[in-house]
């Protein structure tokens, strides 16, 4: 009995896991996994990873290079190449232009072909090789042109080779260099101070004005007008690759601006290659409240004040020359009144 009694015992354990089993949806093994990657093919002797195509040449060269899509799942994946421009977000980001409807195909060098592309996009070529299946746990290595026009300035011209599969797209960057002579040049624009007390913010744009990709490095110095700034805003190697011809917005947080003064920032910029430029910005800085009142109420007490006295002056009247001394008269100094003496008692 007790044998039986564990052997009904193990059945009834081995059908509830078994139940158990069988109700557990299956979750997809790529459903955690990238499923495919895409990055620049390295040599037979090499070993380090490149995380983007660099490419150089002078203007009409045809430059090669090779990009290696990865399926690492146990399906075929049919993954898409284009060519694409890249950019500068408002922000600063690096972003690259979206494909065209019926995007698929690399168009001739100079053209915009399918891909949208209408610069250093459009002069990548796939051949054939627009559409790649790539079989499971298979690399697949693509061979790419990029041909460079014959008239093309010289400088950096920012590309991105984009693979693409259903919703999932993956961009690899492609620096291009034009021979040639090249200009480090910046402007600073727009500086400004907004907000208030732990929210206030220098505001301030950044204009490549040469042809070669920047990394800007600020500074700023801050001034009051009344008071010391105990805590004044400290400069840094800005985070973003500022490309040729792109405007950037970018804003640097303040959070001990002073509540009430007038402040002037000085923004200084400057960028490997000799690049440099300066730009200021002022601004009052009054809090809200009953704070702010008080003390907006007073200066314009004050304004007032200074206003009134400035009027008083101006219309007070000025005084006169003083009056001339009595002449003598023509005929000569006038006789005295004869003096007659009384005599006798008063009646």
């Amino acid at each position: 009995m007790p044998v039986l009694h564990t052997l009904r015992r193990a059945a009834a354990v081995l059908l509830l896991a078994a139940a158990t089993l069988y109700a557990a949806p299956a979750r997809p093994a790529a459903a955690d996994e990238p499923g495919w990657t895409a990055e620049p093919a390295t040599g037979a002797a090499a070993t380090a990873v490149r995380p983007y195509f660099y490419l150089a040449g002078a203007p009409g060269t045809v430059l090669e290079d090779r990009l290696t899509l990865a399926n690492t799942t146990d399906q075929e994946r049919t993954i898409t190449l284009r060519g694409a421009d890249a950019y500068n977000t408002a922000d600063g980001a690096f972003a690259v232009r979206p494909a065209t409807p019926g995007a698929g195909a690399t168009g001739a060098t100079g053209a915009t072909g399918a891909t949208g592309a209408t610069g250093a996009g459009s002069w990548i070529s796939f051949g054939a090789a627009t559409t790649v299946k790539v079989p499971p746990r298979t690399r697949a290595v693509v061979p790419f042109t990029l041909t460079v026009p014959p008239a093309s300035p010289p400088g950096d011209h920012p590309a991105a080779v984009i693979a693409t599969e259903g919703g999932r797209q993956v961009g690899v960057r492609v620096h291009l260099r034009v021979g040639g002579p090249t200009l480090a040049a910046l402007t600073v624009e727009d500086v400004a101070v907004r907000g208030r007390g732990a929210a206030a913010v220098i505001a301030y744009t950044l204009v490549n004005r040469g042809n070669v990709a920047l990394t800007p490095e600020l500074r700023i110095r801050a001034e009051a007008l009344v008071g010391e700034l105990s805590d004044p805003p400290r400069g840094r190697t800005l985070p973003i690759e500022l490309l040729p011809g792109r405007r950037v917005e970018l804003t640097e947080p303040w959070p001990g601006a002073p509540a009430l003064d007038r402040v002037r920032v000085t923004l200084t910029v400057t960028a490997p290659g000799g690049a440099r430029a300066v730009a200021t910005g002022s601004r009052w800085l009054v809090p809200w409240g009953p704070a702010g009142w008080t003390a907006g109420g007073l200066l314009g007490l004050g304004a007032t004040t200074a206003a009134a006295l400035y009027l008083v002056r101006r219309r007070r009247p000025e005084p006169g020359p003083a009056p001339a001394p009595d002449e003598p008269s023509a005929a000569g100094p006038t006789p005295p009144a004869p003096h007659h003496e009384l005599t006798g008692a008063a009646r």
